[in-house]
């Protein structure tokens, strides 16, 4: 990944990028930045409540799919839900959503990011990354796209699938 000539400077990224959630498992997750979002949201299936907490948070388990076109291509995570927050989507509807924390990656930052999880089935993007997540280290060039590194290299493996018309098994 890149890194900042200037760290005391915010790094521009472009309107799509790929990040890394290192705590999740998760590398070169294809991602929408969306200025217009104030949370960030990641697609997330078989999303259960394990364990609740006196404290008020919760132990969750999910799966991140990492390819919409292979399901078998997915990480199982546990992880702490710190609460339920009430997020409006784009269309008006009001959704119930768990928020956890995790360390974001992107173009050589790293840095603490909330998260909601919720089903972006049919979506284009499987994360969604909010405001609240760019403030202070991001400007987003929305002319611009893969400014904070580009597409992560693939293994051989995957693009020797790739060539030969094969798919992947992971």
């Amino acid at each position: 990944m890149p890194h900042r000539a200037d760290p005391s400077r915010p790094l521009l990224i472009g309107w799509k990028e790929y990040v890394d959630l290192p705590e999740l498992g998760v590398r070169g997750l294809k991602t929408k930045v969306d200025t217009g979002a104030r949370t960030s949201a990641l697609h997330v299936d078989a999303l259960r409540v394990e364990t609740r907490h006196p404290d008020g948070t919760a132990d969750v388990t999910f799966d991140i799919p990492l390819d919409r076109h292979d399901p078998r291509r997915r990480v199982p995570v546990r992880a702490r839900m710190l609460r339920e927050v009430r997020v409006t989507d784009s269309g008006g509807g009001s959704e119930l959503r768990p928020l956890i924390e995790t360390e974001l990656a992107l173009g050589g930052i790293r840095k603490r990011v909330l998260l909601t999880l919720t089903d972006r089935t049919g979506m284009l993007f499987r994360m969604l990354l909010g405001r609240k997540a760019l403030e202070g280290d991001f400007i987003v060039d929305v002319a611009s796209k893969y400014l904070g590194g580009g597409r992560p290299a693939r293994p051989a493996a995957t693009r020797k699938a790739v060539a030969t018309g094969e798919r992947a098994s992971r």
